[in-house]
């Protein structure tokens, strides 16, 4: 934390009482970690400033937390008041991601630090699970307290130009007995360690070892001078495990006791006792009383021991895969496809709300008969997927005999032996419901109940992300397709086919457009172009030059006056894009075609003898560029069995390859798609691009043969 000059002396509160006033009322509210954020003056953004009690590192993903986030401390900031959850399933249900990242039995509370009108910051403050699960007078009176202590020295400071400001990165308090032993205690409790007969490990709040004892040493083949300093898990390659660390992250949160079993190279099983204090952790080595282990399973936490069934990690991957998954469909297919290995259930449906009924939009272990009979379940049924939905709250069932009595009218259908039902809600709205079965009684023990709920509430987001994307999806691909035309008209003389594909990702309405114009009986027009960008502007853009290329199209005018008239149209309407263009007339009579470019790629024509040419055009300008630019036009026979082929960069550009070879490649599949009709040709010219590689643009082509 740094504030820019001395403490604000007119306060009588400086940084170090500062921090002795956060480690106060940790300490009189009994809590085991507490967090101070700071908000500064027009800022929308809680940066975190001091951590007591807690690894830093285990506070990164709440390092920076935007006001309209969905997260405790933010929430408190914007109400201007105390909030509290008591349970782990409350903030799971709550706030998934922390529910997630979090997955132990904890009570939380935030509380913004104010003065006045203006709002500093805010204190959070977490404390093991408790029975009842309550915020008592005595810790809302501390809070409070500090609070208003804090808001008025971090104004004081503000008013003299001192500001206290969050550092780099938030400073960790350490906290130590007031009493420090001298160094005859000291030498008495090492002699104490070194003579028990277990080994013995301290560990502080960032889990590095501070102690070890003889005993420690052959038990777990490493000395004192290869562990102080150093995390156990990264100094011993047979404790690299995630599991390990998480369960000191567990230790660190819940302040309770936590053992395990690991197998040190080749046969040595060991068991860790942590015991979890204010400073750190002591951790008591043994032998396992265990005298084999299985060989296939080198690491084997004991769920009852840990409190944790689920490893947060694989949840963790599915979280992060859901946050980039576009449109529903991705989600359904991430969720149905991640999520059974992650928590090792045997069956999974996941049901979305439509038309005020549940149907199932996703579904794993299921027969698809099966499946079908719990299609469009009433959200008024007494069934439980509708049920927890109405109710907001998740229900787990152990065992057929749980869910019996909760619903009698319920029929084992699927074979299973323990569900549990999770509402899937997100900022007030409904999505449906997420159904776990399993295939073994299941106790669902309360640190599983609160990460299968934050996963619900995850998966609810996404869905809400995903129905977002598609929404959008949608209107932009309306919007595109009305700016194109509906139909190529009929000419006699010729046989023409178009397509046009959109970006294989993203939701923006590309630029890309053609166009077939009948002049008269025996002239016609075609014109193809693309608007830099990917964005309704564009569009709009788009449909404008298009419209100007049609009109002056059928007023006869000659392509370089058609592309000229077009560009001073664009600075007339201050047009800010840029639009490549190429316009072709088609003198049907004479089997001549006359051609002008602005910028755009090079058409191909295949002759009639089966040869494909790569046309030369005297280059011109983008539209968009000078308004006074001139476009040559060039003349060029168009007989019988000719084939002109117009597209857009889309078709013909590739990451990583060269545009001029990517164009050979597109006409040598024109020279060897012979005999084919013009729809088959189109069909074949862009199955050969969308083949080979990821297009990060729009694609359209028009294809022109003449018949006579």
């Amino acid at each position: 934390m740094s504030t820019g000059a001395d403490p604000v002396a007119a306060s009588g509160f400086g940084v170090e009482e500062f921090d002795a006033g956060l480690e106060r009322v940790v300490q009189d509210t009994g809590a085991s970690v507490g967090l101070v954020y700071l908000l500064m003056p027009g800022e929308r953004v809680l940066d975190l400033a001091v951590v007591s009690g807690a690894p830093v590192r285990l506070t990164a993903p709440w390092a920076r937390v935007p006001l309209d986030a969905p997260e405790l401390m933010a929430e408190a900031v914007r109400e201007r008041r105390l909030l509290w959850l008591g349970t782990q399933e409350e903030v799971a249900l709550r706030y998934p991601r922390t529910g997630l990242l979090l997955p132990y039995d904890f009570m939380l509370a935030a509380a913004p630090m104010a003065h006045g009108r203006m709002v500093w910051g805010a204190l959070v403050l977490l404390w093991p699970a408790r029975d009842p699960p309550e915020l008592g007078p005595r810790e809302r009176a501390a809070m409070n307290a500090f609070c208003a202590g804090a808001g008025l020295f971090l104004q004081q400071a503000a008013d003299r130009g001192r500001p206290l400001l969050p550092g780099a990165q938030p400073r960790g308090l350490s906290r130590w007995s007031s009493r420090i032993p001298g160094r005859a205690e000291t030498l008495a409790a090492v002699e104490f360690a070194e003579g028990l007969p277990m080994g013995c490990w301290a560990l502080d709040l960032d889990g590095r070892i501070t102690f070890a004892n003889t005993t420690a040493a052959g038990l777990t083949g490493a000395g004192a001078d290869a562990l102080l300093g150093a995390q156990p898990w990264k100094v011993l390659p047979w404790l690299y495990d995630p599991r390990f660390e998480d369960c000191y992250r567990a230790a660190v949160i819940t302040r309770r006791p936590i053992s395990f079993t690991a197998l040190r190279p080749p046969d040595q099983w060991l068991s860790f006792h942590l015991y979890p204090h204010a400073c750190g952790i002591s951790i008591q080595i043994t032998p396992a009383a265990t005298a084999r282990r299985p060989a296939a399973a080198p690491w084997q936490p004991s769920p009852l021991e840990s409190g944790r069934v689920i490893g947060v990690y694989p949840l963790m991957q599915l979280a992060t895969t859901l946050t980039k998954a576009v449109g529903v469909e991705e989600v359904v297919a991430q969720v149905t496809g991640q999520l059974m290995p992650a928590i090792g259930v045997q069956a999974l449906a996941l049901m979305a709300v439509e038309e005020g009924r549940l149907h199932v939009i996703g579904h794993r272990g299921y027969t698809a008969d099966l499946a079908n009979r719990f299609a469009a379940i009433p959200l008024a049924s007494s069934s439980p997927a509708a049920h927890v939905l109405a109710a907001g709250v998740p229900s787990f069932f152990a065992t057929f005999a749980d869910l019996k009595s909760a619903y009698p009218p319920a029929v084992l259908q699927d074979g299973m032996a323990a569900w549990a039902f999770l509402p899937l809600i997100t900022s007030g709205r409904a999505f449906g419901s997420l159904v776990l079965a399993y295939d073994q009684p299941h106790p669902f023990p309360p640190a599983e109940r609160a990460v299968l709920t934050a996963l619900a509430g995850l998966i609810a987001q996404g869905l809400d992300r995903a129905g977002l994307y598609d929404v959008k999806h949608q209107l932009a691909r309306s919007l595109q397709d009305a700016l194109l035309p509906p139909a190529l008209p009929t000419i006699p003389g010729m046989q023409v086919a178009a397509r046009y594909l959109p970006t294989t990702r993203g939701i923006d309405v590309g630029g890309d457009f053609y166009d077939l114009i009948r002049c008269d009986a025996t002239n016609a027009a075609a014109a193809i172009g693309d608007v830099e960008g990917h964005n309704v502007n564009a569009a709009a853009l788009m449909g404008q030059v298009r419209t100007a290329v049609h009109a002056h199209a059928t007023t006869g005018a000659p392509p370089g006056d058609v592309l000229a008239r077009t560009n001073r149209l664009m600075a007339d309407i201050g047009a800010s894009l840029f639009v490549s263009c190429l316009y072709v007339h088609l003198d049907l009579t004479h089997h001549r075609a006359h051609l002008a470019t602005a910028g755009h790629p090079p058409p191909l024509l295949r002759h009639p003898d089966g040869h494909t040419e790569v046309l030369d055009l005297p280059p011109g300008l983008l539209l968009g560029i000078d308004p006074t630019a001139h476009y040559p036009t060039t003349e060029i026979p168009l007989p019988p069995g000719a084939v002109l082929a117009l597209y857009t960069d889309g078709l013909v550009e590739t990451l990583g390859t060269n545009i001029d070879d990517t164009i050979a490649d597109l006409a040598n599949q024109l020279t060897h798609a012979q005999d084919q009709t013009m729809d088959a040709l189109a069909d074949t010219l862009i199955h050969h691009t969308t083949h080979t590689a990821l297009r990060n643009d729009d694609i359209a082509l028009l294809l022109i043969q003449a018949t006579t």
